[in-house]
């Protein structure tokens, strides 16, 4: 048993709070940029340093938008339409994987579109450390106290403060499934594939590993799963099919 009281302001002037949240989100941004920056020096990557900065904010501005969007309407409409102040609150988390990956997704077709480079090539350079990204963000929600898990009796389970029982680190469990994924990813980056077989190849071990461990998330059930395991059964449907349609010399 952990008992988890962890303080998730980094440090505070005056009404102004940095907390360690958002700092791992520009850690997640850096880590996508020296990636991409580190493809372009590699001639694998046929844009400019500007035009990544450009990228960068394309995917930044179709994240939090299309997060938060998912977030206020589908998983707590009651509370944030009674506080209408919070909608904009982003430090306090409440990010929604599935909103945050529509909106990267319409981000990157704008750019592309914009800088005529392949969509699938760009997905697929962007999916991994992505990937990385968002297993880092797991562990911000875990220094915010939110997202926890079914209450359990297992050994490593979590004692939040203010939360009943002691519960299963949800977190920690999707951090590790993320960052799995990411070393899967890393690895298939390492041989040529067809453009788009790595992203799509992302999609659906996030959708399988969100699926599954989400039986450990407190959540609301609607017959028997949470909001975030209907959303995620499309993402395996979707890509199950479009792995075998167009890949299916990869596999």
């Amino acid at each position: 048993m952990i008992n988890w009281d962890f303080d998730p302001v980094l440090f505070s002037i005056g009404i102004f709070e940095v907390r360690y949240y958002g700092l791992i989100y520009v850690v997640g941004f850096l880590i996508l940029f020296f990636y991409l920056d580190y493809k372009r020096r590699k001639q694998k990557l046929e844009l400019s340093k500007d035009q990544i900065y450009d990228l960068i904010f394309y995917l930044i501005i179709g994240l939090i938008l299309g997060s938060r969007l998912f977030e206020v309407l589908f998983w707590n409409p009651g509370y944030y339409f009674n506080n209408l102040s919070d909608i904009i609150a982003l430090w306090k988390g409440g990010m929604s994987f599935h909103g945050g990956l529509i909106g990267t997704i319409i981000a990157g077709y704008l750019f592309s579109k914009k800088n005529k480079i392949s969509l699938a090539k760009l997905a697929d350079l962007t999916i991994i450390p992505a990937t990385l990204a968002l297993a880092l963000g797991r562990i911000g929600n875990l220094l915010n106290s939110e997202i926890y898990g079914t209450i359990t009796n297992v050994s490593w389970c979590f004692n939040f403060s203010n939360v009943d029982g002691c519960r299963h680190p949800y977190q920690i469990y999707m951090f590790l499934g993320l960052l799995f994924s990411f070393f899967i990813l890393l690895k298939l980056s390492k041989k040529e594939h067809k453009e788009g077989f790595i992203f799509w190849m992302g999609i659906l071990l996030f959708g399988i590993f969100r699926f599954i461990l989400d039986f450990f998330r407190e959540d609301v059930r609607y017959l028997g799963l949470s909001l975030g395991q209907y959303f995620s059964i499309p993402l395996i449907l979707i890509s199950i099919y479009i792995l075998f349609k167009y890949y299916e010399k990869e596999i």
